[in-house]
């Protein structure tokens, strides 16, 4: 597995969690799919700064690569063991594919912050 690029972010929860509670900034940030995740867990104020952490980190390990393509279009959802993994959709699936990437995602959260790591690997 060859590294490709990596993306880091760190937000403070409590100036991300005041802009999770507009609807505007939800639909322009989180895809569908994500929000019927996130019902699910009441927005959880932990998971959803986790997974806005994530989708910046996305961008910007795809740096230049992400023009043209919207968060909304990455979905940052949980497997079964309630690890974090990115799904992508619209012009987002399209380059990440014809990159022919994988993606490995960890996040992590205190009182104060929450941080998030995505690392872009070549498939090839």
């Amino acid at each position: 597995m060859n590294t490709v690029k990596t993306g880091s972010c760190i937000v403070e929860r409590d100036r991300a969690e005041k802009s999770i509670k507009n609807p505007k900034f939800l639909s322009k940030f989180f895809s569908p799919q994500e929000l019927k995740y996130h019902m699910k867990t009441h927005f959880s104020g932990d998971r959803i700064v986790k997974a806005f952490c994530c989708k910046l980190a996305f961008k910007r390990a795809m740096g230049c690569n992400f023009n043209g393509c919207k968060l909304n279009e990455v979905s940052v959802l949980a497997d079964v063991m309630d690890d974090p993994y990115i799904s992508l959709s619209g012009n987002a699936k399209l380059k990440f594919e014809r990159e022919n990437l994988g993606c490995s995602v960890s996040t992590c959260s205190s009182r104060h912050s929450a941080m998030a790591v995505v690392i872009l690997y070549s498939k090839s």
